[in-house]
């Protein structure tokens, strides 16, 4: 696993054929197609993320597009639209966006259905991931 330190700062495109742990700042899109990609707690990433696995126990603002499954851990922060086929957000965590299951050999026709009834359950999951109450 290839790592960048908490006093690393990179504004650029980061892309990889390994996983990767990122506990400094990044501004860019994050490419790592079939690895796995842990925000590390001194994490910081502004970015488009593309990976098989997504950890994220830093913040992450931008939105997260992954293959296989996305963890939002206790104290970490989403703020971005999020595409997996799982996904997994602990007490204490924060997120703010959109999620959208992506399941495998999907049915036609019901993507747009599904998407739309499910906008208010969204919203709902936001503040409840982030521990508000009505």
């Amino acid at each position: 696993m290839a790592c960048l330190g908490a006093s690393v700062h990179v504004k650029g495109h980061i892309s990889g054929a390994e996983d990767l742990q990122i506990d400094g700042k990044v501004e860019g899109p994050v490419s790592l197609d079939g690895q796995r990609l842990t925000v590390g707690r001194t994490g910081q990433l502004q970015s488009e993320i593309r990976a098989r696995e997504v950890a994220v126990y830093g913040k992450v603002a931008g939105n997260i597009h992954a293959k296989d499954r996305v963890e939002i851990k206790r104290d970490g922060s989403v703020v971005g639209d999020i595409n997996t086929a799982r996904i997994s957000i602990e007490d204490g965590a924060y997120f703010k966006g959109r999620i959208e299951i992506e399941r495998g050999g999907g049915h036609s026709g019901s993507h747009s259905s599904s998407h739309s009834s499910s906008s208010s359950d969204q919203a709902e999951l936001a503040g409840v991931a982030a521990g508000e109450k009505n």
